[in-house]
């Protein structure tokens, strides 16, 4: 069950990259002075990263626990 482990350590990674990669679009919407409406627009878009992103790591980090049970 090692490699249960190791592809769940995988997929946690690519989502906390995917969570670092909203937070620093997130970020730079802020910092580049929009209306009020088109920084909601902005925000809109990377919710859908965001929320996919922790999913992938709450997934990644429920298959490094059953690897680590199963070893």
């Amino acid at each position: 069950m090692e490699y249960l482990i190791w592809i769940g350590a995988g997929i946690s990674v690519v989502g906390l990259v995917g969570i670092l990669l909203s937070i620093l679009r997130v970020a730079k919407a802020k910092r580049s002075n929009l209306s009020d409406e088109e920084l909601r627009e902005r925000m809109s878009k990377v919710l859908p990263l965001n929320l996919g992103s922790l999913f992938m790591s709450v997934i990644g980090l429920m298959m490094v626990i059953l690897g680590i049970a199963l070893s």
